[in-house]
C-alpha cells in the first residue's frame, strides 16, 4: 500500500483569541489529524509540519505558512492537502483557482473534512467554486453591512475611532476636549490667519520651539514632541472636527463632539486654503514652475506669456511677447523673450530687500508705526525675506500684484492688506490697494534673446564664470608662453593648433586684458554682453588698460 503524505493547514483570520493555550488552530488541526486517522487504511499519514497562520485574511495569498506549504508542494513532499473548511485555504475564488492549478501541477489533492471535496473529480471543482463564490458574497456583504454601519454612525455625528485630531481624546463615541492642545490649534489657525502662508506658519512655530505634543495611541505607540511639518498644518487647519462637524463621503453633519474653533475664523481660514490651493497645484506638477506666469506686462500692458523649450534634459524657461508666442512669422523686434530665471531672480531680490527694510515698506502703506505691533512687524518681515529669497511661490505670488517691464527698469506692484496681514498689522487699512517697488534693471539684446542687466552692466541675477571665457584667457596665456620663448613663430603656432594666424594674433592679445576684466570674469561679475566671442573680436584691443575697461562696457 502506496503512503500517502498529509498536510494539514490551519488559518484564522484575527488574532483574538490566539494567546490561549488551545484556540481554533489547534482545534482545526486536531479534527484535520482526526480525518486523516480515519483514512489510515487508505495509507495515509499526517506530516508533523505545522502549517499554521493565525490572524491573517483568507483574502490575501501573503501568508507565511501557505507559502512554506507552497514551497513544500514544489518540492513534492506533499501528497494531499487537508483543510477544515475551504475558506480557511482562501475566500477569493481567483486564488483559489491559482492554488488548485498549483496543485494539479504537482500532482497534489485537497480535502476539506467537513465538504467533502476532491479536486481530483469535475463534480468537486464544480461544488467548490459554488461554495466559494457564496463565501466571497458572504464577504462582500459583511463589507457593506459594515459601510452602511459607519455611514449611519457618522449621521448621528459619531466618532467612529482612529486617532483622534490634536485637541481631543477618545470619549465613548464622541470626542472630549483637551483644553492645553485645544489651544495650541486655536493658535495655528489664528497664526495662518495673519499671515497666509503655511510655511510661515511651520517656521514661525518651530522658531518659537513650539512642537507637536506626545501623545500615545490606543496601542500604546508615542508619537509627537517634534516640529510640526507643513503637511501637519495643512491637516489641522482643514479638519472639519475643529468647528464641531462630522464629515462622510462629501457630506457634513452635527458632530456629538464640541467645536474648538469659531465658525467666523473656520470660514476665512477655509477661504485662504481655497485662494492657495490652485497655484499650489499648477505649481507641483512641473519640476520648475514659472514663479511670475500671469503677472508680467510690458509697457504697453501686453501680457508676456509664460513658456519654455527643452534641449535634452535641460528645460529652459522664458516670459515671451503675446505677438512671438502666437505669431511665428513676428520678428524678434516685436516683442521680448526674457529668460525666466533672470526676471525672477531679480523681482524676488527687489521684493526681499525691500523687506529687509520693514519701516520704509509700512511707511509706504501709509500706516502709523505702533511700537506694540513694530517687534512683531520686524520679526515677521524677516521670515517673509527668508521665504521670498528661497522663491516661496505661494508667498511670492500672494504678495505680487503686476510686474511691468520698461526699458531702463522694472515695476513690481505688492497687494498692500495681504501684506500688512503677513507683517502683523490688522487693524489698519493701508492708503492704497498696491504698493510699487522699482527694480533699477534694463533690457539688453543678446542674441535673439532679451537680457536684463543692472546699470552698470552686470547680469541682474549671478551667474557664475563663464567657461567658454575662462577656457579663452587659458587659451591666451598658453599660446603667449609659447611664443614669448622665441623658438615658434604664430604662423607655425597657428597650424599646430589648426586655427588662422588672425585668430590666433586676436586670442595672444587678451593675455595683457587689464587685471579688473581678468577677475571680473573669473568671478562671473562680467557685462551680461561680454562673451569669448565679443571679448576676442574687440579691435583693435587697445593697449591701455582704462581703455580696454571702456571698450568692454560699451558692449
Amino acid at each position: 500500500m502506496n503512503k500517502v503524505r498529509c498536510a494539514i493547514y490551519t488559518r484564522k483570520s484575527s488574532e483574538e483569541g490566539l494567546e490561549q493555550d488551545f484556540n481554533s488552530l489547534h482545534a482545526q488541526r486536531e479534527a484535520c489529524a482526526a480525518y486523516v486517522l480515519s483514512q489510515a487504511s487508505e495509507g495515509w499519514s499526517a506530516l508533523p509540519e505545522v502549517y499554521d497562520d493565525g490572524g491573517i485574511s483568507g483574502g490575501t495569498l501573503e501568508r507565511p505558512a501557505l507559502k512554506r506549504l507552497l514551497d513544500d508542494i514544489a518540492a513534492g513532499k506533499i501528497d494531499i492537502v487537508v483543510v477544515y473548511k475551504v475558506d480557511r485555504l482562501t475566500r477569493s475564488l481567483l486564488d483559489f483557482s491559482k492554488l488548485v492549478e498549483v496543485f494539479d501541477k504537482a500532482g497534489v489533492s485537497f480535502v476539506s473534512i467537513t465538504q467533502s471535496f476532491n479536486t481530483t473529480t469535475s463534480m468537486g471543482r464544480l461544488t467548490l467554486n459554488m461554495l466559494l463564490s457564496f463565501a466571497q458574497f458572504e464577504r462582500e456583504v459583511t463589507a457593506e453591512r459594515i459601510r452602511d454601519k459607519i455611514a449611519a454612525s457618522k449621521a448621528r455625528g459619531m466618532w467612529m475611532g482612529g486617532t483622534p485630531p490634536l485637541g481631543y481624546r477618545p470619549d465613548g463615541r464622541s470626542l472630549a476636549v483637551v483644553d492645553n492642545d485645544a489651544a495650541l490649534v486655536r493658535d495655528i489657525f489664528a497664526r495662518y490667519r495673519a499671515c497666509g502662508n503655511v510655511r510661515m506658519v511651520a517656521e514661525e512655530l518651530a522658531t518659537e520651539g513650539v512642537f507637536a505634543p506626545v501623545r500615545h495611541t490606543s496601542q500604546g505607540r508615542t508619537f509627537g514632541g517634534v516640529r510640526f511639518s507643513r503637511g501637519q498644518i495643512y491637516k489641522h487647519l482643514s479638519n472639519p472636527i475643529y468647528v464641531g462637524e462630522i464629515h462622510h463621503r462629501g457630506t457634513a453633519y452635527n458632530g456629538q463632539h464640541e467645536g474648538i474653533i469659531e465658525r467666523q475664523l473656520w470660514d476665512e481660514v477655509q477661504d485662504m486654503l481655497a485662494g492657495n490651493l490652485q497655484g499650489e497645484r499648477t505649481g507641483t506638477r512641473i519640476r520648475s514652475p514659472s514663479l511670475l506666469a500671469g503677472l508680467i506686462v510690458d509697457d504697453e500692458g501686453e501680457s508676456l506669456v509664460a513658456t519654455h523649450a527643452c534641449k535634452g534634459k535641460i528645460r529652459y524657461r522664458y516670459y515671451v511677447s503675446k505677438a512671438l508666442q502666437h505669431d511665428a512669422a513676428a520678428s524678434s523686434a516685436d516683442g521680448m523673450r526674457i529668460p525666466a530665471k533672470e526676471l525672477e531672480g531679480a523681482v524676488v531680490a527687489r521684493l526681499a530687500e525691500a523687506l529687509d527694510d520693514p519701516l520704509a515698506l509700512l511707511a509706504s502703506t501709509g500706516t502709523p508705526l505702533d511700537p506694540t505691533e513694530l517687534r512683531t512687524a520686524i520679526a515677521k518681515a524677516e521670515a517673509l525675506a527668508r521665504s521670498t529669497r528661497n522663491k516661496d511661490r505661494g508667498l511670492v505670488r500672494s504678495l505680487v500684484s503686476r510686474v511691468t517691464i520698461h526699458p531702463r527698469q522694472t515695476r513690481i506692484e505688492l497687494r498692500a492688506s495681504p501684506l500688512l496681514k503677513m507683517l502683523g498689522v490688522h487693524d489698519h487699512i493701508p492708503a492704497g490697494e498696491t504698493i510699487e517697488l522699482v527694480s533699477v534693471v534694463r533690457l539688453t539684446r543678446t542674441g535673439l534673446a532679451m537680457r536684463l542687466v543692472q546699470a552698470n552692466g552686470k547680469a541682474a541675477v549671478a551667474r557664475g564664470p563663464d567657461p567658454a571665457l575662462i577656457r579663452l584667457l587659458l587659451k591666451a596665456r598658453s599660446w603667449w608662453s609659447r611664443l614669448a620663448t622665441g623658438e615658434i613663430d604664430i604662423a607655425t603656432l597657428a597650424r599646430e593648433e589648426q586655427v588662422n594666424d588672425s585668430w590666433m594674433t586676436r586670442v595672444v592679445r587678451l593675455n595683457f586684458l587689464a587685471p579688473e576684466i581678468v577677475e571680473a570674469i573669473l568671478n562671473g561679475e562680467q557685462p551680461a554682453r561680454l562673451t569669448a566671442d565679443s571679448l576676442a573680436l574687440i579691435s583693435p584691443l587697445p593697449i591701455a588698460w582704462r581703455e580696454q575697461r571702456e571698450a568692454v562696457a560699451a558692449l
